[in-house]
């Protein structure tokens, strides 16, 4: 009866439109108030789950990632990449990937990366003659990567969720699936230019512009290779290095490039409080969503289903269930719920931690590009101005290209933990 209340009550609440953060508490509410558990309970928990150190480095990196987008740095890394491959056929297309890759390394955000590369390469693509449900169909799935290469804020999440695992650990786990990911994604839109004789850059690869547009780049291509860098050997923590990336990110656009002004710091301060908030919330209504959940011993129920699956139909379970999950409910109450439940089960079967962390993540951001409530679907669609159904149908081929890939990461470990043994995070 409980746990209906729960799971019905927050159905409900979001599709009436209600915001996912409150949708999460009032469920929650109303189950407690049957469990007759003191309301005192209700604020204990959704602070508990706000005050944890390590989320100060979601606010960070989102900043970071705001000035890095204010300063025009995404344009350059763009150029960049056009720069790079823009002479292949459907080079336009492979350069939007590798930006995404670059790019997802400052923000770990899949949102941020497909509205602020969209921005720049969508107009850019169509303006050269590629169709705009195209366009805006490889932007989206190439806008994936960012939450899988670090820094990654739902890594961040999993790691608050899932006891026993470290946010540098994680974030090693995704380097290797995240680049695979993308190169799958450059041969697939390689592949689709060639057989629709999408453009190409008539003109060779000039060394000269090239070395032009990797300096202007430089500076932005450093943000990666200096979070990355200092979190696996352990020369500040994940906290410490999302710190580090704002200060760096505003001394490189405000001193050097000199692209912002204190005039424009106001409007990025707020759009970062207005993320981080929405975040934090659901992170706290997450965790009294959470104790319900504990309180009716979903996670031993579960248990007992799953476990005589096995190793490899419990992990075909697994990717089955967050992907149907990730197309209805965003990643951070996706993660919150759901991986407390399924990583015990995963870990008593021999599941490697940081390689089911690393399953769930993938599983999630594909989620996002998945029709019909694919959130990246609703950022990409207005920036080419196209209709969700076009842009949907073009970006079926790349998400079937990420599910290809999702399974290979799931049933080859080797791909998740090479980077977490060679820095020692993983035996």
């Amino acid at each position: 009866m409980i746990l209906a209340v729960l799971l019905i009550g927050m159905t409900l609440a979001i599709l009436i439109g209600v915001p996912v953060g409150w949708a999460l508490g009032i469920s929650a509410i109303g189950s407690i108030l049957l469990m007759e558990v003191p309301l005192s309970t209700v604020p204990q928990k959704i602070f508990s789950g706000m005050d944890v150190f390590p989320l100060m480095c979601i606010p960070f990196f989102i900043l970071a990632g705001e000035l890095m987008a204010k300063g025009g740095l995404t344009k350059k890394l763009v150029n960049f990449a056009v720069m790079m491959v823009g002479s292949i056929r459907g080079g336009l297309a492979l350069a939007n990937v590798l930006a995404s890759m670059i790019f997802g390394g400052i923000t770990g955000s899949a949102v941020a990366d497909a509205s602020a590369v969209g921005a720049v390469q969508i107009p850019m693509m169509i303006e050269t003659g590629y169709p705009r449900a195209f366009s805006a169909a490889i932007t989206g799935a190439a806008a994936c990567i960012g939450p899988i290469i670090p820094p990654s804020i739902p890594v961040v999440i999993y790691a608050m969720a899932v006891s026993g695992v470290t946010i540098g650990g994680l974030f090693a786990a995704g380097v290797v699936p995240g680049i695979l990911i993308g190169l799958m994604l450059m041969v697939a839109a390689y592949v689709i230019s060639c057989r629709k004789n999408y453009p190409k850059r008539e003109s060779k690869i000039n060394i000269k512009g090239l070395m032009i547009s990797f300096k202007d780049a430089f500076l932005a291509l450093m943000m990666p290779a200096i979070i990355l860098g200092g979190i696996i050997s352990g020369i500040f923590t994940p906290t410490e290095a999302a710190a580090v990336s704002v200060a760096y990110a505003f001394f490189v656009t405000f001193f050097i490039y000199r692209s912002i002004r204190l005039s424009d710091l106001p409007e990025i301060c707020l759009n970062t409080g207005v993320v981080s908030a929405i975040v934090i919330i659901i992170i706290g209504t997450s965790n009294l969503f959470g104790m319900v959940i504990a309180f009716e011993q979903v996670a031993f129920k579960l248990g007992n289903i799953l476990k005589p699956l096995g190793y490899f139909s419990f992990i075909l379970a697994v990717n089955i269930i967050f992907l149907i999950v990730g197309t209805f409910l965003d990643l951070a109450p996706a993660i919150l719920i759901l991986a407390p439940i399924f990583a015990p089960i995963a870990h008593s079967l021999g599941i490697h931690p940081l390689h089911f962390g690393t399953i769930v993540v993938v599983n999630l951001v594909i989620g996002m590009i998945t029709p019909p409530l694919g959130l990246i679907l609703f950022v990409v669609a207005p920036i080419a101005k196209e209709s969700i159904e076009k842009v949907t149908i073009e970006i079926l081929p790349f998400m079937f290209v990420e599910i290809g890939v999702l399974f290979l990461i799931s049933y080859l470990p080797i791909i998740s933990l090479c980077i977490p043994r060679l820095f020692g995070y993983a035996p």
